[in-house]
């Protein structure tokens, strides 16, 4: 890529920094990988820079972006002005979210300096509700073992109690819980009663709610059936799951 001469423009917005560099991004490096692909354009002042104490070492500019972001609950930054001629970023200033910053403090400084890169992505990904890449899931239960994070099931995870306590939310903590589980139930009582006819196999319930465990799915169909919504028919893998209506006869 031939090199772009020019100057390096700062816009500053009421609700956002920008900033735009002439030139575009270096062999190998995109917005998709800019966490994991950082090169110095300048070697040398980047070298030069890190010995005079300027920046923490070479090539960890847009980490330090990322993790302050979230550390001040504001959206991550935004690349997506960048093309063959310019890499723009833009950083947005507004807080996002009052109660995580609460949340953050009570976690404390000292604890968030152990955190890597990718533990403070994953714990905003976690508190946004949002799906983690597969190659961030390993450390989901690294993260939960600091009790930032908690287990909701199979491969699912959310704030741990002591952030809705920290923020005065504590019934929020308890109604989400409740909904997760009755979201759930909802599932499974809709596919039974969507397959009325042939009746329901454990193993196509496993299939509605593949992040829970079989004995999580097998605990919530006792509590549907001691509810009266379903009834099971046949033992062992022939056992089949019925809208307790059914077994009644005919619809309501």
């Amino acid at each position: 890529m031939p090199c772009q001469h020019g100057s390096i423009f700062r816009r500053q917005y009421p609700r956002r920094l920008e900033i735009v560099s002439p030139g575009g991004f270096l062999p190998g490096v995109t917005p998709a990988n800019i966490l994991d692909r950082q090169t110095p354009r300048n070697r040398r002042l980047a070298e030069a820079c890190a010995r005079c104490g300027l920046v923490e070492r070479s090539g960890q500019g847009v980490n330090m972006m990322f993790e302050q972001c979230i550390l001040e609950s504001k959206a991550k930054p935004d690349f997506s002005g960048s093309d063959e001629y310019q890499v723009s970023v833009s950083l947005p200033g507004e807080i996002q979210d009052e109660d995580f910053l609460r949340f953050l403090e009570r976690v404390g400084d000292e604890r968030l300096a152990h955190f890597t890169t990718q533990d403070l992505i994953l714990l905003d990904l976690v508190h946004r509700e949002l799906p983690v890449p597969d190659e961030l899931r390993p450390r989901l239960k690294t993260l939960a073992g600091t009790g930032v994070i908690e287990a909701r099931g199979a491969g699912r995870y959310r704030l741990s109690r002591g952030f809705y306590r920290s923020s005065d939310q504590k019934g929020v903590y308890t109604r989400r819980r409740g909904l997760d589980r009755e979201t759930n139930k909802a599932l499974l009582l809709k596919h039974i009663k969507d397959n009325a006819a042939e009746g329901s196999p454990l193993r196509e319930l496993l299939q509605v709610l593949p992040s829970q465990s079989r004995a999580q799915v097998q605990f919530m169909l006792q509590q549907m059936q001691t509810d009266g919504q379903i009834h099971l028919v046949g033992r062992t893998s022939a056992a089949r799951w019925y809208p307790e209506r059914d077994r009644a006869g005919g619809d309501e």
